[in-house]
């Protein structure tokens, strides 16, 4: 079965792609107006807490969709905002690590929510024809329009187009395939100046300083994700009493690297850098960028209308 139609991301799995990712953890803005042509104008990229709220409206439109066809559908709202918050390559908030550390147990209540989910039981419990007839009704179904789109730097990707999840993006976006088009382009930037960025000076020049300030603190870690993977080295399985200790062994690294990276303005620097590699692509993907951010802006405007901000 489809997952629920939270924005699709790009595996971010290696240390090369979360490096890519330490400055754009905020994705577009503003416009309102209806589903046509993308304005030409500059806009800036969305907060992630902006991102969170267009995904929220879309599983809202989809499950009024859904009830239409007359099926339940159940949306994911279980976080709040601040459990919502991505922790990129670079996390310079220390109150947030002082409380979440990087995230683990955030991330275990989000994969007990996924083996819980209601929608695959319900579906599930479907006789075979509503089975189906549900599939239909949420994506197309097998049968329904493949949309493809070429990537930068070759090859191609394609999802279905259809049903409640089609429409929710009709409403959010306009035209599905237009949108789908423009968001493969920008999801898939970044391998093409991520190898550029991980051996810009200034860049490795901070992380030197960052890993400096870390020995200092009594974390000898090379870099953020080094730091982030020593966090995550414990059984997979622990008592409550290990998790506890293994939390605040996370925390206690976590608030380290938080510190250390806002001392040294590792997030800022890798900011910078990351807009200059983008700047140089700007000659063949800077219209559809542009195009891409507005038809952020659009969905964020229609977003606001429909569902409030988490809290």
């Amino acid at each position: 079965m489809k997952r629920p139609a939270l924005r699709r991301k790009v595996a971010q799995l290696s240390t090369v792609v979360a490096v890519a990712a330490l400055a754009l953890t905020g994705c577009s803005r503003e416009s309102g107006g209806s589903p046509a042509p993308f304005a030409a104008a500059k806009a800036r990229e969305l907060t992630w807490a902006e991102d969170l709220r267009i995904s929220d409206a879309e599983q809202r439109l989809i499950a009024r969709c859904m009830a239409r066809q007359g099926f339940r559908y159940w949306s994911d709202g279980s976080l709040s905002l601040a459990e919502s918050r991505p922790v990129g390559y670079v996390q310079d908030d220390v109150r947030w690590a002082r409380t979440y550390g990087y995230g683990s147990r955030i991330a275990a209540r989000e994969d007990r929510a996924r083996l819980r989910n209601p929608n695959i039981a319900y579906r599930k419990g479907l006789p075979a024809d509503r089975r189906a007839a549900y599939d239909t009704a949420l994506d197309g179904g097998r049968k329904t329009e493949l949309l493809r789109a070429g990537i930068p730097g070759g090859g191609s990707v394609s999802k279905r187009s259809g049903g409640c999840d089609a429409a929710a993006q009709r409403t959010l976006y306009g035209d599905p395939a237009t949108w789908f088009r423009l968001d493969s382009t920008a999801s898939n930037l970044r391998p093409l100046y991520v190898g550029k960025l991980l051996h810009d000076r200034r860049f490795t020049a901070a992380v030197h300083d960052w890993a400096s300030c870390m020995k200092r603190a009594g974390h000898p870690y090379p870099d953020p994700d080094a730091a982030r993977q020593a966090a995550r080295q414990h059984p997979a399985v622990q008592s409550r009493a290990e998790e506890a200790r293994s939390f605040a062994a996370e925390t206690r690294i976590a608030v380290a690297d938080a510190t250390c990276a806002r001392q040294v303005s590792l997030k800022s620097v890798g900011r910078d850098r990351e807009a200059h590699y983008l700047d140089r692509l700007n000659a063949e993907y800077g219209t559809q960028l542009d195009a891409y951010r507005q038809a952020r802006q659009q969905a964020l405007a229609r977003a606001e209308r429909l569902v409030p901000a988490r809290a």
